[in-house]
């Protein structure tokens, strides 16, 4: 087994001798003893030990009421200073003979191979500069961890930075274990779980705070390093307004079955986003107002301020007073309606050209070095980030819109526009397009939910075009649905071009999506109403929660290959919206590998995906880590778009289409037509007791029912802390099967070997794999399900068994991620405290529904508790 790296393992070993010390000072040498015995115990009982199984047991069994809680919180708190521990050794110092990470070299090497493809040093500039990668930052699941200890996690880590020196002195070294001791014990006696859930409000803030605390600093700090490895390999730099990578937003816009975004909450969340822009802005112009302090500078600086003795400063000045005025101007306007003065900044252009007048004076006049400091970083950010920090999609489920306009239409004497057909709504939605008259008259009074919808489209209409990405139509079908929205914002008075995106969802929506796309293109008068690409999203979560991830991850591809044809074919250019979850049971995975296995053509220069919940931390909590991972995002875009992977073989397309079909009717066989699945589901997982949780402004719930009414997060969440994993692999294991047994083995590994989308699958489907663990799953049947279900939950551990042996079979190993040891004994080492949660949690459940747990008593707080260590331990919750 492979050993974890000596300076990690002395990172972890180190902060949690120092929360040992914590909890000793509070509850003493004997609590102490009691975790240090559970935790021994929990570590033999995983190689094996009977011994180790039976001290495990009775060190939990022998827990008084008052220490379940305690004993909950330390192993939550280990795993979370286990995280820091793993995440900030991604990022330390490396020795010289260390090799250089992947996320480090990834792009210029890629260059290199580029370059030996016969692809010229112009070519290669143009398009890294071209390049259109979109991050969409979305709140659900959102963070278990709340954000003033996520602010001491990032502490901590910046400390063991600190100490990452060879020669620092006794002293020095003392200083950081202080330090690291106090932020330790300041995050032990903070509540691990809010008492209340965020607001959409608060969801966009922490939002901007992860662009304040790391990208900020990570974003220009990339594309440094992009210009390094780009000059290297071409002798040509990036150009100065080049933003191959930028943010947007759904935390604020996002009204999919979220009561709590309103139109107030988006209005709200847009002026937000301007007062931290500008106020970000002004802390840079300070500072460079500070710095540059030369007096040598262009003519055309000097005919912009005159006469005077620091030009610099003198056009610095005149900004940061419209900085401050934009600002000023966006605090009033949170307070009501003020319309925004001449000072106030409007357009990106006013923030730039003041900038780069300083930028381009300082090089002529011999101060590159000096422009090439902390003004280049403020221009990056600019371009990057712009006067509106994050553009806020808006997003809203087709059925509002429809019920939106079928009252209209009752009202002014049309029939029900909901009970009409396709032909009928796109008959009067382009007539009413094409109108120039209003559709409604001014003392038309809708209903509650109707005047929502409309309120929203004139909040759209209100804003600036650049603070907003998308509307985006879940559950769309047809092309009424997006003409329908082109038609309820043209009501509300947008005169400029917004996307209109349709969402595929379901199996059947995504097998839908190029005919449906295919029609809208070609519907007289909507070509005209396109500005730039047609922006189709393909869900995830949904659609692998409707037919499992071996059908879902086919319609998928196909669904793109065949927009790209459409498109291709009406000569327009297609923009694909990846709405991935962070686990793989919501098409997560990787970013770098899940790129490079799109269909050919369907990464054309731009990408556009989610990014969601606490991924957002682990990815870009960091500023280092940031910088990483958007190097990851860059390359792989760039690769997909000039080496794009291979055709799929006609038999490899017809292997997937049975794979597909039998994946499907596995996982529908379960889920949708076991009659006892929907009861066991809700025994055997904690899925009631995670609406307890206050996780984010969401309902768990899209309406009352079974599993069909049940978001993909919680859906996923609840499998996970039972460690069964079942949305992730089921399904999986009776098509592979299936094909093995056709002896079709030696055609899924040329599969593997050759074609990217199914290496990338299989991958996946072996690291959710090593995750899982049958016997833990086995302890919540034992404790929580009723005798007569536990034959299902019995039938569901060996499905996972058979998904195991058969991708070992398919790998050629003999253990799951034989091949990639750090990681298989990162998941071993997180077991040992990872254990006791688990049998904890079990005991809590039992008590909660016998209802000896009081709603706001310790016995709750420890079973909530227990569900953010075992995420934060598996590295996901939804």
């Amino acid at each position: 087994m492979a050993e974890i790296d000596a300076r990690l393992r002395e990172d972890v070993h180190l902060l949690g001798e120092l929360l040992g010390n914590t909890i000793r000072a509070q509850q003493g040498e004997a609590f102490l003893d009691k975790i240090e015995r559970i935790r021994k115990g929990a570590k033999a009982a995983r190689k094996g030990s009977r011994q180790g199984e039976q001290q495990l047991n009775e060190a939990l069994d022998g827990l008084t009421a008052d220490e379940l809680l305690p004993v909950a919180r330390a192993f939550n708190q280990f795993l979370n200073l286990a995280n820091i521990a793993e995440q900030y050794h991604r990022i330390r110092r490396r020795g010289p003979q260390e090799p250089e990470l992947f996320e480090n070299r990834v792009l210029p090497e890629l260059l290199q191979r580029l370059g030996a493809a016969g692809h010229s040093p112009e070519q290669l500039a143009r398009q890294v500069a071209r390049l259109d990668i979109e991050l969409v930052l979305t709140a659900h699941p959102t963070e278990v961890a709340r954000r003033t200890l996520i602010q001491k996690y990032d502490a901590m880590a910046a400390q063991l930075a600190a100490q990452d020196h060879g020669d620092l002195s006794e002293g020095e070294r003392a200083r950081v274990r202080t330090a690291l001791e106090r932020l330790i014990a300041e995050a032990w006696f903070t509540d691990e779980i809010r008492r209340s859930r965020p607001t959409p409000v608060d969801e966009a803030k922490w939002g901007f705070a992860v662009i304040e605390h790391s990208l900020w600093q990570a974003l220009p700090e990339f594309l440094r390093q992009t210009d390094r490895a780009l000059f290297a390999a071409t002798g040509l730099h990036l150009p100065l307004s080049a933003a191959p990578v930028r943010f947007a937003s759904w935390m604020g816009g996002d009204r999919d079955g979220n009561p709590n975004v309103t139109a107030a909450v988006s209005r709200e969340v847009l002026l937000l986003a301007r007062w931290m822009a500008a106020d970000l802005y002004l802390r840079d112009v300070d500072h460079l107002a500070a710095e540059l302090s030369m007096h040598q500078a262009s003519d055309e600086l000097r005919v912009r301020v005159g006469v005077h003795p620091e030009p610099y400063r003198a056009l610095l000045k005149q900004l940061r007073e419209r900085l401050r005025a934009t600002r000023a101007w966006a605090q009033a306007a949170l307070q009501g309606e003020v319309a925004p003065g001449p000072e106030v900044l409007q357009d990106n252009q006013q923030l730039l050209e003041p900038l780069e007048l300083c930028y381009h004076s300082l090089h002529a006049c011999g101060m590159g070095v000096i422009a090439d400091g902390a003004l280049l970083d403020c221009l990056r950010r600019a371009a990057c980030f712009g006067l509106f920090l994050v553009r806020l999609d808006v997003r809203q489920d087709s059925a509002r819109h429809r019920a939106a306009l079928a009252e209209i239409t009752d009202y002014l004497g049309l029939g029900d526009y909901a009970a009409w057909d396709e032909d009928a709504r796109l008959a009067f939605l382009q007539r009413e397009l094409d109108n120039r008259r209003p559709l409604l008259p001014p003392h038309f009074r809708p209903s509650a939910d109707t005047a929502e919808v409309l309120a929203t489209c004139r909040v759209v209409a209100a804003a600036p075009a650049a603070s907003l990405g998308s509307y985006v139509i879940s559950m769309a079908g047809a092309p009424s649905d997006v003409l329908a929205v082109q038609l309820l914002l043209k009501e509300a008075g947008l005169q400029r071009p917004i996307r209109v995106v349709p969402l595929f969802e379901t199996l059947a929506d995504l097998d839908n999506a190029a005919p449906a796309i295919e029609r809208l293109l070609g519907l007289p008068g909507y070509r005209s109403r396109l500005h730039g690409p047609q922006e189709v999203m393909i869900g995830y979560s949904d659609s692998a929660k409707d037919a499992g991830t071996t059908a879902a991850a086919w319609a998928q591809y196909r669904a793109q290959e065949a927009l790209v044809e459409t498109c291709r074919r009406h000569q327009v250019e297609l923009l694909l919206f990846h709405g991935r979850g962070g686990t793989v049971g919501r098409g997560g995975g990787p970013a770098h590998a899940a790129i490079l296995s799109q269909p050919p053509g369907s990464v054309a220069g731009r990408f556009r995906t989610t990014e969601q919940g606490e991924m957002i931390r682990f990815k870009f909590g960091l500023p280092d880590i940031a910088v990483q991972n958007l190097n990851l995002y860059l390359a792989a875009v760039l690769e997909a778009t000039l080496l794009p992977p291979p055709q799929p073989e006609p038999a490899w397309r017809a292997a997937m289409d049975r794979l597909a079909g039998e994946g499907v009717a596995g996982y529908r066989a379960v889920v949708r037509e076991h009659p006892q699945f929907v009861e066991y589901f809700r025994q055997a997982t904690p899925e009631q007791e995670l609406g307890r949780l206050p996780l984010g402004s969401r309902p768990a719930k899209r309406r009352a029912g079974g599993v069909e009414s049940l978001r993909a997060i919680p859906w996923i969440f609840a499998w996970t802390q039972t460690r069964l994993m079942l949305p992730a692999w089921l399904g999986w294991e009776r098509a592979l099967r299936n094909a093995v047994e056709r002896g079709e083995m030696a055609l899924l590994q040329e599969m593997r070997e050759h074609w990217p989308f199914f290496a990338t699958r299989i991958d996946m489907l072996e690291m959710v794999l090593a995750k899982a663990d049958a016997t833990i799953a086995e302890r919540y049947d034992m404790r929580l399900v009723e005798e007569r279900l536990l034959p299902l939950g019995a039938h569901l551990r060996d499905l996972l068994s058979q998904a195991c042996t058969t991708v070992l079979g398919l790998t050629g190993q003999s253990e799951l991620l034989a091949s990639s040891p750090e990681t298989r004994e990162a998941i071993s080492v997180r077991n040992t405290y990872l254990d006791p949660l688990h049998l904890l949690q079990t005991e809590l459940l039992a008590r909660s529904r016998r209802a000896e747990n009081a709603a706001e008593g310790p016995l709750e707080q420890a079973l909530l508790v227990s569900v953010a260590g075992i995420a934060a331990g598996l590295r996901n919750t939804g």
